[in-house]
């Protein structure tokens, strides 16, 4: 792993393992897989003797406190070890006063993924180095320097476009400079995601005996934003090799101890607690808490009743909390402590529970792709306001021109119009034809794209298309943000999971989905070796069939088709009939992925000149389909400004073709 290619080794290896001959740190990672670093020696009880027998208060929030000092919240809060090294040494010395028994490095997010949004990703040896000196200056004798390690910051396989393999080479050359600096413990906080937080916890362990600390963040169900219930996932951080888990961030200490007592339940090992100081409140530009110090005892007095061994504070907690925490710990005392054989529970059983439906069964666009009968879908953009009228009537023509489907995009080109989950309701059920419905990666979290997922099967809208989506800078509101969790490869992942039973968390569900599920394919990509890379990865989510960009380079598109791999899904090939020049000369120019050769422009512009710009587009149109008919599994026509007439004349002739 070379520590200045962060930003290329994420955006050119979609998916992919590490890059060979990559050398330096990742070979050291490499034999260090053989060769565990070891901490120094010390006469001192190890840290894993100690929490055997106490419990221990670790730190609060350095990002507060180092904002309370001016560092404003989208800085490098991890620079600050190097540039006001005297700030952060001053922050840890007064959760030690407090009553600390251990602290945790500044390094969060000191990584090459969160640094390189910072230009520092070339720094992160120094910045790790620095911030464990600060540690280790304002440490007293007896006092624990933890290694704080935070999530990357981008998704993983199979929802993301990072590799399994380079997190985890990520995460081993995070712990190895840590490790080697001094540090008595790795603790790995604030993870969404727990197939993340396995890949670094089984990094660390890897290269390094020291104990490991595993944090998931939750929700206010006790689960990880993907859905994750802690036995499932406490089971597998275990099984990775985790010394203590533990739940921090998130919430309050309500929230926070709810979780942990399910993560008590599940495991024998030891378990830690680290809730933020209540819900955030900004006022007149500056972030408050609003849980005071002795709510914290409370929690402390609680959590260690309950039979937790290791507590601190996350978001927003003060020296204060740490003391209120610190002194209900002595005041519970070592009979109270509630250290007690916990039960472990078995995690589920999320390997594929249930089998998809046979494709032919779940919609009739699947029957037609299962009996290769060339399955016909149209193009039409839902409208801007709530008046269905025109949508529904060029809906009806088509079906009765012989389309077998209206195809519906989700904000295309990134503009606002009626959501096509709802067009779509309203065509089935009022014009009487299936639907399309593209299911876009834009708009939505994780969350929500479970809950429109299964808002769409409750509705009857078994067929969707998946794509990663225009940004919103290209639409008509250039200052909206785009979410973008996961891109179209991950989404086709989670509609696979969802067909066999199986929720964002692996969670098995009560019913299971019917999805026919296609994604695009661009057969004139620039980077065409990556273009089918991302081919392969859809086809190995399960996808039915693949739409592909508007064809005008037959020659090209034929030669392309020859290069599929043989497992290839139906490909529907894409068909634009031409309304004008300037209409060629725009798709031409401005719409990535569409090819228009210049034979084809040419002769655009001389029917142009004679007037006669939109039969010569249907022309094209018409013979582009008679060529490809019987080579391609069907075929998906535009309606450009939702005017019929051309597909209809299209569908024509594929009804003589048939």
């Amino acid at each position: 792993m070379k520590l200045g290619q962060p930003a290329e080794r994420y955006g050119g290896n979609t998916y992919a393992k590490a890059n060979d001959g990559d050398t330096g740190s990742a070979l050291f990672a490499a034999e260090s897989m053989n060769s565990p670093l070891t901490p120094p020696e010390s006469d001192r009880p190890s840290l894993a003797q100690v929490l055997a027998r106490e419990v221990l208060v670790f730190d609060g929030a350095m990002g507060t406190q180092l904002n309370n000092r001016g560092l404003p919240f989208d800085r490098c809060f991890e620079l600050a070890s190097l540039e006001h090294p005297e700030w952060v040494e001053a922050i840890h010395k007064e959760f030690i006063e407090a009553g600390a028994s251990g602290i945790h490095t500044n390094t969060f997010a000191a990584n090459t993924f969160k640094l390189g949004r910072h230009g520092l990703d070339n720094r992160m040896q120094e910045l790790l180095r620095a911030s464990v000196e600060c540690a280790q200056t304002a440490a007293a004798q007896d006092t624990w320097v933890v290694g704080a390690v935070g999530p990357l910051g981008v998704e993983i396989e199979p929802l993301g476009r990072l590799g399994r393999h380079e997190a985890r080479e990520e995460f081993i050359e995070v712990v190895s400079c840590l490790a080697e600096s001094g540090v008595h413990a790795i603790s790995f906080e604030t993870f969404s995601s727990s197939a993340e937080l396995v890949e670094a916890v089984s990094a660390a362990k890897g290269v390094c005996d020291l104990p490991v600390f595993a944090h998931l963040a939750v929700n206010r169900e006790a689960k990880t934003m993907y859905g994750t219930d802690l036995a499932s996932a406490a089971q597998r951080l275990e099984n990775a090799g985790a010394d203590i888990l533990g739940v921090n961030c998130s919430g309050g200490p309500r929230m926070i101890l709810n979780a942990a007592r399910e993560m008590l339940a599940a495991t024998a090992i030891p378990v830690s607690a680290r809730p933020n100081a209540g819900v955030p409140r900004q006022m007149d530009g500056r972030v408050f808490y609003e849980n005071n110090p002795d709510y914290f005892a409370r929690f402390a007095r609680r959590f260690l009743q309950a039979g937790g061994r290791m507590l601190g504070g996350c978001c927003g907690t003060t020296s204060e909390h740490i003391r209120a925490m610190a002194q209900a710990v002595r005041a519970v005392g070592a009979q109270e402590k509630g250290v007690v054989e916990a039960p472990i529970i078995a995690s589920k059983e999320v390997e594929r529970p249930q089998k998809p439906m046979p494709l032919r069964a779940r919609s009739g666009f699947g029957r037609l792709l299962a009996d290769g009968a060339c399955p016909v879908s149209v193009e039409l953009v839902p409208p801007k306001t709530p008046d269905m009228d025109l949508l529904r009537q060029s809906a009806r023509e088509l079906k009765a021109a012989g389309a077998d489907l209206i195809n519906l995009p989700d904000g295309p080109r990134a503009s606002a119009r009626v959501s096509n989950m709802a067009s779509a309701t309203v065509l089935q059920k009022e014009a009487g034809v299936e639907t399309l419905l593209h299911f876009c990666c834009r708009d939505r979290n994780l969350l929500g794209m479970q809950s429109d997922l299964m808002g769409a099967e409750a509705l009857g809208l078994r067929n969707l298309l998946v794509i990663t989506g225009d940004p919103p800078y290209q639409g008509n509101y250039p200052d909206l943000t785009a979410v973008f969790d996961v891109d179209s490869i991950g989404l086709c992942n989670i509609i696979d999971n969802l067909n066999h039973g199986l929720d964002l968390g692996g969670n098995v569900l009560d019913t299971q989905t019917h999805f026919t599920f296609g994604a695009a394919l661009n057969p004139t990509a620039l980077d065409l070796n990556r273009e089918m890379e991302r081919f392969a990865w859809k086809v190995d989510a399960g996808v039915d069939f693949a739409v592909t960009q508007p064809i005008f380079d037959l020659e090209g598109f034929l030669d392309f088709m020859k290069s599929l791999p043989h497992n290839s899904p139906p490909i529907m090939a894409g068909i634009w009939p031409l309304r004008s020049l300037r209409n060629a000369e725009f798709l031409a120019s401005e719409v990535p992925g569409v090819e228009i050769p210049d034979s084809i422009l040419e002769e655009m512009r001389q029917a142009h000149e004679a007037g006669v710009d939109q039969e010569c587009g249907l022309e094209i149109a018409r013979r582009t389909v008679v060529e490809l008919h019987g080579k391609v599994g069907g075929f998906q026509i535009a309606a450009p400004f939702n005017k019929v007439a051309a597909p209809i004349a299209l569908l024509e002739t594929i009804a003589e073709l048939r």
